[in-house]
């Protein structure tokens, strides 16, 4: 389980986040919601290690990670799959997925057939330059390489922002089996609500960088979801 307690974080003089406090448990979905600017990609990029938090804590398996390095992170089971893809344009499909293995031992520096079987297209653009795919492509890629690093938790940022829709139901398959497999938990920020629907099992809506609405998939009220998200 991943925990996150009275976590605050700021840029320079302003503060984005006020007290953030998270549960994204290992087997599950946890959406968070909200419009733009209200904290949700400086939430993730505090708990994968990307930017500093100020104040709070961030705990998995009810270890303590301290204030981690992206590396550190990564290393301690932390993958995020970063808003816009961040693929490396110039380097090749297998070339990108291997990039993953920075944070594994050597023994562990092979890529598994699973990550073809969840997406057949990297198999067969494995010599494709990253800049080469579609938008699409990019962001099942952006995943993969992610799940290389064997993560006890995924962290996704707007997976479906700019993709078509054929390649959102892709995606949303793959989210689907890996919350099924029960191995990691999945932390899903996302501004596509029906998206966010069919696959969470938990939703936590930030406003002002501040938890304004939680609930479960059992006692989610749609209307209510939605009319928390709008504001």
């Amino acid at each position: 389980m991943l925990t996150v307690s009275n976590l605050t974080l700021r840029y320079g003089e302003s503060q984005i986040l006020h007290g953030i406090d998270l549960q994204a448990e290992k087997g599950k979905v946890t959406a968070v919601m909200g419009t733009n600017g209200v904290g949700k990609t400086s939430l993730l990029k505090a708990i994968a290690g990307r930017h500093p938090f100020a104040g709070g804590q961030v705990a998995l398996d009810g270890a303590d990670l301290g204030h981690p390095s992206a590396f550190d992170a990564a290393r301690a089971g932390i993958a995020y799959v970063p808003q816009g893809r961040e693929v490396f344009p110039l380097m090749s499909v297998m070339e990108n997925l291997e990039t993953g293995f920075a944070c594994l031992p050597p023994d562990q520096h092979h890529i598994p057939p699973r990550i073809f079987q969840l997406f057949p297209v990297l198999q067969q653009m494995k010599d494709r330059r990253g800049g080469d795919l579609s938008g699409g492509q990019q962001q099942q890629l952006a995943i993969a390489r992610a799940l290389i690093t064997r993560p006890k938790v995924l962290l996704l940022d707007e997976p479906t922002e700019g993709i078509q829709p054929n390649i959102i139901t892709q995606i949303g398959d793959v989210i689907e089996v890996l919350r099924d497999e029960g191995e990691m938990a999945i932390v899903l920020v996302e501004q596509y609500f029906d998206f966010a629907v069919r696959l969470a099992d938990q939703f936590v809506v930030l406003n002002r960088g501040a938890v304004s609405h939680t609930s479960s998939r059992a006692t989610m009220n749609r209307e209510a979801l939605l009319s928390a998200v709008s504001i």
